[in-house]
């Protein structure tokens, strides 16, 4: 594949001596030019299987014709949240810095987030830049203020495009689309496939190749799935008992940004060197947060799901892990048959709570046979089909509410066609 040799001893002073089963399949159809839909769990090592092409991608340009001062990126990469893109743009990092060192030309990289002085992304973009990742809100503000032009980008990829649907950013992503100038190979990278993300990727990509490494949305199985009945009031509770049989480091996920606070509070009073993320922080709080945590300075991190991407280790290491769930009466009993079903293609062990509900998918292997279709084909749950589910639901009505707003005129007339 012709890597540099700065990069080669990168990746085994990493300990990375092989690749993994995404790389192996992916550098050859991303080299050859092709656009590719990558279906690939998170810690899989999919960040270098798009990160690697970009670099050679940006360095054939730059030795072809070196870029002037104000040029744009030739390859974009856009991820759902700031923490991920964070984390993205230090591997670029990583590899282009031993490359300067040894004398290859200069390739500059730029993250483009919100919560960051945009002066201090303009003076990146003012003397050149190759390689750009970002999230969707600050590039589409920058690309409307003609700040940046994607002129010359041919490159780019979606980084966990089904987060970025899920988090209302389609439209934003296809005005991006808008500014492209040039025929550009298109990457989506998603840890689950359902239908709304496929007809994504078909009205996107052309002829894409799908590399595919695992069933799209499995559980990990080298992490030890434990699921608890905990009512609601006992959670905090019975949450500092299984810190007290976990080694850190540990994560905490939670629902909102108020059980975040509460609990990351609870955590300090009791004496445990916890932080805690969520959107309603500033970028700063965020940026310690995470890189105190990772650093080990900390020993619990309490976040939203913005910490759900960005947080993977870069080693190329199999990691084992236990990862417990507190559920209550407070669920669905879709959200519940849902873990029920994952937690059996794991080969994990069911609670009672869950083995005892009343489960009309019982013969879901005659019908995923029968129609393609393994659980839901809108959402990729298992535990219901189309017909039963909830972001389904919600997403219609969500639609009804804008329709309604603009037939009363709260947004006014748009003299639409």
């Amino acid at each position: 594949m012709r890597f540099p040799e700065p990069i080669l001893k990168k990746l085994k002073v990493k300990g990375i001596i092989q690749p993994t089963p995404i790389q192996v399949q992916g550098f050859p159809v991303i080299l050859s030019g092709r656009d590719m839909i990558g279906i690939a769990f998170t810690g899989s090592g999919k960040t270098l299987v798009f990160v690697f092409p970009l670099i050679m991608i940006a360095l054939q340009e730059e030795v072809m014709m070196p870029i002037a001062p104000g040029e744009r990126p030739f390859g974009l990469i856009i991820c759902p949240s700031r923490e991920l893109a964070r984390q993205t743009y230090e591997v670029v990092e990583q590899f282009l810095e031993p490359m300067r060192e040894a004398g290859y030309p200069e390739l500059r990289s730029l993250l483009c987030i919100g919560g960051v002085d945009m002066k201090s992304q303009l003076d990146v973009v003012k003397k050149g830049v190759h390689i750009v990742v970002a999230t969707p809100g600050r590039l589409k503000d920058m690309l409307a203020k003609k700040k940046m032009s994607l002129d010359n980008c041919r490159y780019l990829t979606l980084d966990e495009a089904d987060r970025l649907v899920d988090l209302g950013f389609e439209d934003d992503i296809r005005e991006v689309f808008d500014h492209f100038k040039v025929q550009r190979q298109t990457l989506l990278f998603s840890a689950t496939m359902p239908t709304k993300i496929q007809k994504f990727a078909k009205s996107t990509l052309v002829k894409p190749v799908t590399v595919n490494v695992g069933r799209a949305g499995a559980a990990i199985l080298d992490v030890i799935q434990e699921v608890e009945y905990v009512k609601q009031e006992a959670k905090i509770v019975y949450l500092l008992e299984c810190l007290q049989k976990t080694s850190p480091p540990v994560l905490i996920f939670c629902e909102n940004k108020v059980d975040v606070d509460d609990i990351h509070e609870y955590l300090l009073l009791k004496g445990v060197q916890a932080v805690a993320v969520h959107g309603g922080k500033d970028q700063e709080e965020r940026e310690y947060a995470i890189s105190s945590f990772k650093s080990g300075k900390k020993d619990v991190l309490v976040a939203t799901d913005v910490a759900s991407k960005g947080l993977e280790e870069q080693e190329g290491v199999e990691k084992t892990g236990i990862a417990t769930t507190f559920i209550n009466k407070n669920q669905s009993e879709t959200t519940l048959l849902d873990l029920k079903h994952l937690l059996q293609e794991a080969k994990q062990r069911i609670p009672p709570v869950l083995a005892e509900l009343n489960d009309p998918m019982v013969d879901v292997e005659t019908m995923a046979n029968a129609s393609g279709v393994k659980g839901c084909a809108y959402c990729g749950g298992l535990g219901h089909r189309i017909r039963d589910c909830p972001k389904l639901e919600h997403q219609k009505s969500m639609q009804i509410a804008s329709s309604r707003r603009d037939y009363f005129g709260s947004r006014g007339y748009r003299g639409e066609i």
